[in-house]
């Protein structure tokens, strides 16, 4: 478009948006150029050119460290410097293992060797390519291990509770567990835990296969040979390279020994298809399992730790790769030192076409259309920073490194970082920093969604509706002027920026009809994604608008977009659920104690077994909440007194540049230095993966975890932590509105 044509577009838009609400953090003025600008925008997107950056990018296998993966950052570099992007490749020197021997055997009462292979099949064009990587657990120790075989369910800290009420002990006996309610990392850490000494996680058709639907090629879902792949490393502890915590691992940096990294697990694990599975489930003698544990497969499952024993080896090349980011970036003209930050990662376990190249084409896209405006004579305001990462799948090495080579400059410079990861048709999903909420509703009011033509927004809150369980939720839902972000736990590249280094942060991505067993597998194949997962790549648009006009318009604003008043509302529900916990878990531990007391437990199917009773649990003594809730209260007093400073600021021309840096660098305030207790590398105070969840969050995790774990002492000194950090983000917005 000519500068001439865009120049009367920005009038003829000035004069017809003069009557409307400008948006959030812009004058009437700057708001009828924005909408302009992001018009132009939207039109330079396509479909069709998404779809096929999704069949070139996933065309063959590129983990971390293959010839393929440096293809793909190579090609992705070629792009952003095509679209008029100044891009270059910064390169991470890290570990990565990959496996040389694979062996799991059933060795009695019958023998079985596992095939612990995926099928090639006919209508998937790349399920059959060489340089494929092999089912595996990375993190895995090498292990060689023989020994009993006990069912597990899905392997969380309650079943192993269950498990010993029972009277069954897995030390010295290896583990069998399902995929599912939780992070795959979780399974062999409490494993390890209770002295097993080796982990097997097989996905069951009840959570992944044909009880969902049809299986893959007839249908989306996992077939009996599908197999997810994925990290088992303890990011809880820390995410990254495993060797360089809190450094960046560039080729010259310090090390540790592998044998010294808490994040490499103890024990061998290896994922295995259900094929697999089932004569391993179908050899376990002893109790049937508890209700709730057995799955789909056509046998009677139980708990085993008797007769079927099983031989697990494993053995992997422990080499250092190189982690290619590709980095390009847009010069803001008037503030090229402060950045809005967007992220994707590229590399993948085999081709990926869904997770991640579907975020990676649609980010791509938005690129290209923001070189289309620059030719028209547009620049921001802010300089937009665009990264592809890699390392992801295996730890969020990428992403992570980058983050700890470039922390002051990032915490001085990032106005926000906004991630997405793999992408399909749905409803939009949205999580991150909540003093961003009003800001995103505007942008998904803006946005229609492919397939009802409604806004994303409220297709959101009709979902919403039709989910809601209560009639009390769904008035609260109908009331409710906006959407809550979720909070952010882990599994994405956002996890850095946010807990470590205290970055505002979004996480955008569509989804939830999307439903398959391809994750993970070599069935993420451009074939199954243009079949079942976004066929007409209509969603990777909806994704490039709602991340590119979040994007244009924080590199735009006039003030920044972010209110606090959010937060603050936020974080006081999280403080009363916190409350309710501890009276919760006062009263269950004086009911658990009566049937101590007892000491009898049975089983209503058979009464006559009678379970072992548990030890009694101390008493659960008084927690002071108040200093949290006074540090609440100082804390929605300086949030209200700076929303109405903002909203003044915004309506006068001037420089706002002492305004808009308080407010992107305000959620610093809410680091600790020491970090949560027992893994300080995760410094935020009010988010943090949890440490028996994985990528599921903890909301006040050093409080919250205390209280699980009956550590009432740091409960207390935690407390006494956020409300610290609290307070010092109430004083730093307090002194903002002055």
């Amino acid at each position: 478009m000519k500068k001439s044509l865009t120049l009367s577009l920005l009038m003829l838009s000035a004069a017809s948006f003069a009557q409307q609400k400008p948006l959030i953090g812009f004058t009437p003025a700057s708001s009828a150029k924005q909408v302009t600008a992001e018009k132009t925008y939207d039109a330079a997107l396509s479909a069709q050119r998404i779809g096929e950056t999704i069949k070139t990018l996933s065309a063959y296998p590129h983990n971390l460290g293959s010839p393929g993966s440096k293809a793909v950052a190579d090609k992705i570099l070629a792009m952003y410097k095509s679209y008029g992007l100044d891009a270059h490749i910064e390169t991470y020197t890290v570990l990565f293992p990959t496996p040389k021997t694979r062996v799991l055997e059933l060795t009695g009462p019958i023998a079985y060797t596992a095939l612990l292979k995926e099928q090639a099949l006919a209508e998937d064009g790349t399920s059959a390519q060489a340089n494929q990587l092999p089912t595996y657990n990375a993190w895995s120790a090498d292990g060689d291990v023989s020994g009993q075989l006990v069912f597990v369910n899905y392997g969380l800290p309650d079943d192993y509770i269950k498990l010993a009420a029972m009277g069954i002990d897995v030390k010295g006996k290896i583990v069998i567990a399902k995929y599912g309610r939780s992070w795959r990392g979780i399974k062999p850490k409490v494993a390890y835990e209770h002295g097993a000494i080796g982990c097997i996680i097989y996905s069951d058709p009840a959570d992944d296969g044909y009880t969902a639907g049809d299986v893959y090629p007839k249908g989306a879902y996992k077939n009996e040979f599908g197999v997810q792949r994925g990290s088992v490393m303890d990011m809880v502890l820390y995410p990254g390279d495993p060797l360089t915590p809190g450094v960046g691992a560039t080729k010259d940096a310090k090390r540790l020994n592998k044998e010294d990294a808490t994040t490499i697990l103890k024990i061998p694990v290896l994922p295995i298809s259900y094929h697999d599975a089932q004569p391993l489930l179908a050899a376990l003698d002893g109790p049937v399992a508890p209700e709730g544990w057995a799955g789909s497969l056509p046998i009677t499952y139980h708990v085993g730790g008797g007769k079927a024993l099983v031989h697990l080896k494993l053995a992997f090349n422990w080499d250092m790769v190189p982690a290619y980011n590709v980095v390009a970036k847009i010069k803001g003209s008037a503030y090229p030192d402060e950045w809005v930050m967007r992220g994707n990662h590229h590399d993948a376990w085999v081709n990926g076409a869904n997770d991640p190249i579907s975020g990676q084409a649609a980010m791509l896209e938005e690129a290209r259309a923001l070189g289309e405006l620059l030719k028209t004579g547009w620049k921001p305001k802010r300089s937009i920073v665009y990264c592809s990462w890699d390392g992801e799948e295996p730890g969020l090495i990428g992403s992570t490194e980058y983050a700890e080579a470039h922390d002051k400059e990032l915490q001085q410079k990032t106005v926000v970082y906004i991630n997405s990861d793999s992408n399909a048709r749905g409803f939009l999903g949205a999580g991150g920093s909540q003093a961003l909420e009003s800001f995103i509703d505007e942008v998904t009011q803006g946005v229609t969604d492919p397939q009802t033509k409604v806004s994303v927004f409220d297709r959101k809150k009709a979902m919403q509706l039709v989910n809601a369980s209560s009639t009390s939720d769904k008035k609260e839902i109908l009331e409710r002027k906006g959407q809550k972000l979720e909070a952010l736990g882990s599994g994405s590249d956002f996890s850095s920026f946010l807990q470590h280094l205290g970055i505002t942060t979004l996480d955008l991505g569509f989804g939830g009809e999307d439903g398959g067993g391809e994750y993970h597998s070599i069935y993420d194949s451009f074939d199954d994604y243009r079949r079942f997962k976004d066929p007409d790549f209509a969603y990777g648009v909806a994704l490039a608008q709602t991340a590119g006009h979040s994007v244009l318009r924080m590199a735009n604003a006039e003030v920044l977009p972010f209110d606090f008043r959010s937060l603050q509302t936020t974080i006081s529900k999280y403080a009363t659920e916190l409350s309710k916990l501890a009276d919760d878990t006062r009263e269950t531990t004086k009911m658990d104690n009566q049937f101590v007391a007892a000491n009898y437990y049975s089983i209503a199917a058979d009464p006559t077994r009678q379970y072992k009773a548990p030890a009694a649990k101390d008493t659960v003594p008084a927690i002071d909440f108040k200093p949290l809730t006074v540090a609440l209260d100082s804390l929605k007093k300086s949030a209200d007194k700076l929303a109405v400073y903002w909203s003044a600021a915004v309506l006068k021309d001037g420089d706002h540049d002492k305004l808009n840096k308080l407010l992107y660098q305000a959620e610093q305030q809410l680091l600790t230095a020491d970090g949560l207790p027992r893994r300080g590398w995760y410094k935020h105070t009010i988010y943090a993966p949890g440490f028996y969840t994985g990528y599921g969050v903890k909301t006040l995790p050093g409080i919250r975890e205390a209280l699980e774990q009956r550590n009432w002492a740091e409960a207390r000194q935690q407390i006494a932590v956020v409300s610290g950090r609290i307070n010092a983000l109430a004083a730093y917005l307090g002194y903002g509105a002055k």
